[in-house]
């Protein structure tokens, strides 16, 4: 039994003494890294923390730059695209003018800056700015980081990124065709929403948020999505948008499809109040598709750059005014959660400010 124990503490000792010479100081004197490749990561993180996301908030610039990780990333398939290359960014003129694409060109924009400032191709920084981004959210995963993705040869074929009038079939479809993405997958993807506003489905409300928190990363979206839905003024007119149950706040029509339809409706409604269950399915459908067109073992693993986000304790519940008599119930095998319902008369969100 002596041993034995010696030689599980002679093999313990020998992994925390390979993982401490595994991590290489910076040459800026300051950081440390697994890797000496991550190094220069460090000062393009404080670069865009200070001046893309205006200190470190959780506001439009990390809407709008998680929203680029996906545009960029998902543009490939059985018809072409090299994923995730930063082809968004490298043939602007063409891809920002796909219908699928409206107001991306303003992120892009943004963010052309700092690629032209850093040694860092237009594919890792997207990925790169969106994980940091959301470092800022209270709630959110702290999302994987690899490095490595050359830059893109060609642009992206239009029709690969799904629109908001898409059907549930052909958006599942789509995802399955970029990279295999299962239904479950999907839905955990687009947990983005919570944080997410929009200024182009309806032009006339720009910054509607999804839902009613769009500053934290929590369940809210899926709680919300799920309501029976009213149609205010000046709202539900335009394509691929639908009765949202909140003023201020504006529902996609794929987004409540897919909290309806029988292939993804548990699912959904599985992330209601399941804090570390949105958290460690985002961050893995995340993971996959921001190194789509890549391999993964050709790439430098930099997650360690990435700063760990505010912790959120909070939990989901009905608006003011609404209550589980306004769920519309979808998931055939389990019962909606039962939620508290938010103190005082039912309130207009406030939509999110432009930076």
């Amino acid at each position: 039994m002596a041993i034995k124990t010696l030689a599980i503490l002679l093999s313990l000792a020998a992994s925390l003494q390979a993982a401490i010479i595994k991590r290489v100081a910076c040459p800026d004197g300051v950081n440390s890294a697994t890797n000496a490749a991550c190094c220069s990561l460090f000062a393009i993180r404080d670069d865009i923390q200070e001046n893309l996301f205006d200190g470190g908030e959780c506001g439009e610039e990390v809407h709008e730059s998680l929203r680029l990780t996906f545009h960029d990333a998902i543009g490939i398939g059985s018809f072409g695209g090299g994923g995730a290359d930063g082809s968004m960014i490298i043939f602007e003129e063409i891809e920002t003018n796909f219908h699928a694409n409206l107001g991306v060109d303003e992120i892009v924009d943004e963010q052309k800056p700092f690629i032209a400032k850093h040694n860092i191709t237009a594919g890792d920084f997207i990925q790169f700015a969106g994980a940091v981004g959301l470092s800022n959210c209270p709630g959110a995963p702290r999302l994987d980081f690899f490095l490595g993705r050359p830059s893109a040869t060609a642009p992206a074929p239009d029709l690969t990124v799904p629109e908001p009038f898409d059907t549930v079939d052909s958006i599942l479809a789509r995802f399955a065709d970029a990279g295999g993405f299962s239904p479950a997958e999907v839905v955990a993807l687009l947990a983005s929403h919570t944080v997410a506003a929009a200024d182009h489905v309806d032009p006339s409300i720009p910054g509607t948020p999804f839902d009613s928190t769009p500053e934290t990363f929590d369940t809210q979206f899926f709680v919300e999505t799920q309501l029976r839905g009213t149609l205010f003024p000046g709202t539900g007119g335009n394509q691929g948008e639908v009765e949202s149950p909140l003023r201020g706040e504006i529902r996609l029509q794929s987004d409540s499809e897919l909290a309806r339809d029988s292939r993804t409706a548990c699912e959904w409604q599985s992330f209601v109040n399941n804090q570390a269950k949105i958290q460690n399915n985002f961050k893995a459908a995340m993971l996959k598709l921001s190194i789509l067109g890549h391999n993964i073992d050709d790439m430098v693993d930099c997650s360690d750059v990435i700063p760990i986000p505010p912790t959120f304790t909070g939990k989901a519940t009905f608006p003011a005014g609404l209550s589980h008599n306004d769920v519309e119930q979808a998931c055939a095998t389990a019962a909606f959660p039962t939620l508290a319902t938010d103190p005082g008369p039912a309130t207009s969100v406030a939509p999110v400010p432009p930076s």
